[in-house]
């Protein structure tokens, strides 16, 4: 701490995906309890800000607007420079790059902050890409990614003691669920399974016909099963077809109704928080490694996750003990780059059966 003098405004970047972006969290608060009065400020690609917002550690909110990839050479050109020289003008005295990527390495010297911190790119990306930084940390990947992150400023002498990952969810995403589980006929003392079986990266779902054999079964013992899923057009194909294997469904252009054996469909309806707060609200969270499992962690709910091919280790999901990761070894393991490609189900998901997760399921609800 003593090499870092006068530190009172700080940039945190990451830019990466949903998930990413949340297990940040203890960089956040190990930077306020060692720079008390300093503005926090985080840098993130738009669509996963707000899985940080409401942070009390985070004073500011600087979000990347990555449809700008997409425009031509020189308009791109142009509002990537005003982008530059606008954080330019915030003065920062400390630059964190969680990311590791070219472009928060080109952020980083462009921020004219004077402590520029990040992992060692050991000659990853461009040339002399090193030299950007003034502090270059050894990465350790054998651990979870949230130490991972913490592990990068902990060897500048900055830490906490602290490893939750909160989340902060609002009143009006609370009311939301409160009133669709009044709408729903949801009591308190119902056993609710919040199930989220999709994920950006098709190859980390299941095999459609299990999980919806698993959400039948659920359904049968009388849980009450809330389906979500993201708004993407695949995601919700795939979710369509996994309550079509379930039997009756609500009607997607009408209001969910949950009557008899029917899961509760909210596939594509929520906004992050109101997903989080469903996941507050339930007694277990069922899914694949993804973004929403890590929230329903964040949220403090029990997971139950399925893991294939990511190393549980650093991925798995984070706060206290009461998760559970259910994975396969395949011989393939760990798995290389561009195995099972262009199958649509991976074999280590495909491995895992469905009597395994109603078994932890079992146990979890004392069903």
């Amino acid at each position: 701490m003593r090499e870092f003098k006068n530190v009172k405004n700080i940039l945190v970047v990451k830019l990466r995906h949903i998930g990413d972006a949340l297990l940040t969290v203890p960089v956040f608060r190990a930077l306020r309890e060692n720079f008390h009065d300093a503005h926090i400020a985080v840098l993130v690609n738009s669509g996963t800000e707000e899985v940080l917002t409401g942070n009390p550690l985070i004073n500011e909110m600087i979000v990347f607007d990555r449809n700008m990839k997409g425009e031509k050479i020189i308009g791109r050109f142009e509002r990537e420079l005003a982008f530059l020289l606008m954080l330019r003008k915030k003065h920062f005295d400390m630059a964190i790059d969680l990311t590791s990527g070219d472009r928060a390495a080109v952020i980083s010297f462009a921020s004219g902050a004077r402590y520029r911190i990040a992992y060692d790119p050991l000659g990853q990306g461009f040339a002399g890409k090193r030299y950007i930084y003034t502090h270059l940390g050894e990465k350790n990947e054998r651990q979870h990614m949230v130490l991972q992150n913490l592990d990068l400023i902990k060897q500048f002498g900055i830490s906490t003691a602290n490893l939750a990952v909160d989340f902060y969810i609002p009143d009006e995403a609370k009311s939301f669920v409160k009133s669709i589980f009044e709408a729903n006929g949801i009591k308190d003392d119902d056993k609710v399974v919040h199930v989220h079986p999709t994920s950006r990266w098709t190859f980390k779902c299941w095999k459609d016909e299990y999980m919806a054999e698993v959400i039948q079964w659920l359904l049968e013992k009388g849980v009450k099963v809330i389906v979500t899923s993201a708004p993407d057009a695949r995601e919700l194909d795939r979710t369509k077809k996994i309550l079509s294997l379930v039997g009756d469904s609500p009607d997607s252009t009408a209001p969910p109704v949950n009557q008899g054996l029917s899961p509760l469909d909210l596939c594509g309806k929520t906004t992050i928080k109101q997903l989080a707060a469903i996941s507050q609200a339930s007694d277990l969270f069922l899914g694949v490694d993804s973004a929403p499992m890590h929230i329903a962690a964040a949220a403090g709910t029990p997971v139950v996750a399925l893991f294939a091919m990511t190393d549980e280790v650093q991925w798995g999901p984070w706060n206290g003990d009461k998760h559970y990761v259910i994975r396969e070894k395949m011989e393939c393991m760990p798995c290389p780059k561009g195995g099972c490609e262009g199958l649509p189900l991976r074999k280590c998901m495909e491995a895992i059966k469905p009597d395994a997760v109603k078994n932890i399921i079992k146990a979890c609800l004392a069903l």
